[in-house]
């Protein structure tokens, strides 16, 4: 089969196969793939909806769902934007903090076994390329 045709499916294969075993290995942190998603690309400081929205991949109606049933478990706190009545900043809290380091020591873990064996330098070629791609993609529509 022709790589370039096939790259997009293998593309999404190996982030679907990837996400779904990370998520195997966090399911004992009883947090769907979604809450965990968001507490790990959630910063110290905090982010406002929108921006969370947009790394997240989700509408914002569906963050804002998801945010409730964060805030009320006692993972984020959602503080107020000066300046800006709509707007609100959602800042992860000690636990959320607690729990954004063990994803983070699962998930290197999963990395570390799915690279062995693979070439550092073929490693940084993929990783050049994915985001040239990812920069493509957000730039489409600026």
């Amino acid at each position: 089969m022709n790589t370039t045709n096939n790259f997009g499916v293998l593309l999404h294969e190996v982030a679907r196969y990837w996400r779904a075993e990370l998520d195997r290995r966090l399911r004992h942190l009883g947090l769907s793939q979604s809450q965990w998603l968001v507490l790990i690309k959630l910063p110290d400081e905090g982010m406002t909806q929108t921006v969370l929205a947009r790394k997240v991949g989700i509408e914002g109606s569906t963050l804002v769902r998801l945010l409730d049933r964060l805030q009320a478990n006692g993972w984020v706190e959602r503080q107020d934007v000066p300046g800006d009545r709509r707007a609100k900043r959602v800042v992860p809290t000690a636990k959320a903090k607690a729990l954004q380091h063990e994803v983070a020591v699962i998930a290197q873990e999963l990395r570390e076994q799915l690279l062995e064996g693979i070439e550092p330098e073929c490693v940084a070629i993929a990783a050049k390329v994915l985001s040239q791609l990812r920069q493509k993609l957000e730039n489409l529509h600026d």
